[in-house]
């Protein structure tokens, strides 16, 4: 649900946030559990519509665990959230709406923050703080692979801030998701045959973005995950070519990897519409594939959730159908 009944108190948020003391310890203020009687630990989910945080969402409601789920969006009437026998809530949240986030983040133990193309680093800094001073235990960022250690990436600066904000934290350094075929990269398949993105001969270590959201559900969930970062990717590194393959063989028909330019690439994105904060994303971590740094495969997720993770042909193969014509 939405429009909760201490809503009007959000206007002034932000001026009672900035008199507001750094929070207290657990003995002091207690837990969500405490406050609330026999209450158990309250979830928030931002990106809740976007890859990850949908599958977050998704698996925490059908986790067997006492969490409770809450989902915020800009426009919660577009959910499911609350469709008959699911027990989170909705909530209305914009990070470049302040006035939105009292109200998203009541109550709040843990949560999933993710930072959307468009949102700078200081305004989630700004979020991450607010956070911070209400009561929030425990954040769980999805960041991307390299962050650790290269200061361009916004991850990068966000990632150092965390460490700093008097919360636990928790780092998902994410490989590049193979759900941008079925998504942001469809068309090409669909319409082109193609695999047309600027990675060069770079190879990439794909992972399934439902891995990332399980790697994360378990940090928001089992005890152990505090302030560590987890390099998630699936179990191969792959080339463009490789992946044309990999679809060629699982759509009977040939799609083959043209090695577009930078250039081309932004044209056909732009010409599609999407925005340029989010081509700008993208060329930024291709350009980093063709560089040869994205190739790295890690073992964490299989270390975390106890199995391996998805290969590309198993998502190629689930997702099949969404590439037929």
């Amino acid at each position: 649900m939405y429009g909760r009944k201490n809503d009007h108190r959000n206007r002034n948020v932000l001026r009672e946030w900035a008199h507001t003391p750094p929070a207290r310890p657990d003995s002091q203020r207690g837990s969500n559990s405490r406050r609330r009687g026999n209450v158990t630990d309250l979830v928030l989910v931002t990106g809740a519509t976007g890859t990850v945080g949908s599958a977050v969402a998704d698996q925490l409601r059908e986790a067997e665990t006492s969490v409770r789920v809450r989902i915020a969006t800009r426009n919660p009437s577009r959910t499911d959230a609350n469709a008959e026998g699911d027990d989170s809530e909705t909530v209305e949240f914009d990070f470049e709406r302040p006035e939105t986030w009292g109200s998203a983040l009541e109550d709040v133990d843990r949560l999933f923050l993710v930072r959307p193309p468009n949102v700078g680093v200081d305004r989630l800094r700004e979020f991450a703080d607010a956070a911070a001073r209400v009561g929030v235990r425990h954040v769980v960022y999805l960041s991307v692979l390299g962050a650790g250690k290269n200061p361009l990436l916004p991850h990068y600066r966000m990632e150092r801030h965390l460490e700093g904000a008097g919360v636990a934290y928790t780092f998902l350094r994410a490989a590049n998701f193979m759900q941008n075929f079925s998504e942001i990269h469809r068309p090409d398949v669909v319409e082109h045959d193609e695999i047309f993105v600027p990675a060069g001969g770079g190879e990439m270590g794909f992972v399934d973005a439902r891995d990332v959201a399980a790697v994360g559900v378990a940090a928001l969930t089992e005890p152990g995950h505090e302030n560590r970062a987890y390099d998630v990717t699936g179990p191969e590194a792959l080339d463009c070519d490789e992946v044309a393959e990999a679809f060629s063989d699982a759509l009977d028909r040939p799609v083959s990897y043209p090695n577009p330019s930078i250039l081309r690439f932004a044209r056909r994105m732009r010409s599609r519409g999407v925005p340029y904060p989010m081509i700008a994303v993208m060329v930024v971590l291709y350009t980093v594939t063709r560089l040869g740094l994205s190739g790295r495969v890690s073992d964490d997720a299989e270390r975390v959730l106890g199995r391996e993770p998805r290969g590309f042909r198993e998502f190629v193969s689930d997702c099949a159908d969404c590439f037929r014509r």
